[in-house]
């Protein structure tokens, strides 16, 4: 009998080019980084994945997606969480390096739960 790993669920707010990258990698991954963009931001929180990805995404690309996703907890570990304002404002900071590695501990797909135009 094989042991089932503990994950923990991860949201991303995203904008459609994104959302087609992910789409592309069989929604298994993300995207490399762009130049400009040293880290990866995953959050902790779908509330305010839901924030970013509605007063955000929408305004500057029409459309925002919030994805959820489940990555190795014991991976994880290696990445502080950081506050990044409010009590609830929390997410990981991944640096672009290491993005393919981290992509390589999600478990299962990363799906779309919330749609906003």
């Amino acid at each position: 009998m094989t042991e089932r790993q503990a994950t923990t669920t991860l949201w991303r707010p995203t904008g459609p080019e994104e959302l087609e990258l992910v789409r592309a990698l069989d929604w298994r991954g993300w995207p490399p980084r762009l130049p400009d963009q040293p880290l990866f931001y995953p959050v902790l929180n779908e509330e305010y994945a839901v924030r970013i990805a509605r007063d955000w995404n929408v305004p500057h690309s029409g459309a925002g997606f919030v994805t959820r996703f489940e990555v190795g907890s014991a991976f994880l570990s290696r990445y502080p969480v950081r506050q990044a304002g409010g009590r609830t404002i929390l997410e990981l900071w991944v640096p672009a390096e290491e993005l393919e590695e981290f992509n390589a501990h999600i478990v299962g797909r990363i799906e779309v739960v919330h749609t906003f135009t």
